[in-house]
């Protein structure tokens, strides 16, 4: 299973907290972790995985494997900018959405054109398609879930 975590590259401290324990569960379950693999969500949800074991891929917007942040384990240069959003998404089972801006609202909206699950914890309201969650927990259940069905 590949779990992609989207959101902004800077967050205040409690989305940081959420998008973290994301990472970290998504790990414990034994999937793979996908980000755009730079700072904020992207880092904290990395940091969750890998501090508890997992592996983490990081698709990285410019044209160095220095750019990603220090817990992605696997970083993928593509020189791509944004356009790498559409193989953050495409390359998972299932996409988390963590609050997030316009960056993250264009992941969903990719996601789902590809028939990807998408759950949202604090993200964009509204969105036909997306699941909501009320947490780091029941996002990375219905992931799973939501993947398991469609997969």
């Amino acid at each position: 299973m590949i779990i992609s975590v989207i959101g902004a590259g800077s967050c205040d401290e409690q989305t940081y907290k959420t998008a973290e324990d994301v990472g970290r569960i998504v790990a414990q379950r034994g999937a793979i972790l996908i980000t755009g693999g730079l700072g904020g969500v992207m880092e904290a949800a990395s940091k969750g995985a890998n501090r508890a074991g997992g592996t983490v891929i990081g698709i990285l917007p410019g044209f160095s494997n220095k750019e990603a942040n220090k817990y992605v384990t696997i970083p993928v240069t593509t020189g791509l900018s944004h356009a790498r959003n559409v193989i953050v998404v495409r390359s998972a089972d299932a996409v988390i959405a963590v609050a997030g801006e316009y960056g993250t609202l264009s992941e969903i909206a990719i996601a789902l054109k590809l028939g990807k699950p998408v759950v949202g914890i604090n993200s964009w309201e509204n969105i036909r398609g997306a699941v909501k969650a009320d947490n780091a927990e029941d996002a990375v259940a219905k992931a799973f879930e939501l993947a398991g069905k469609s997969g």
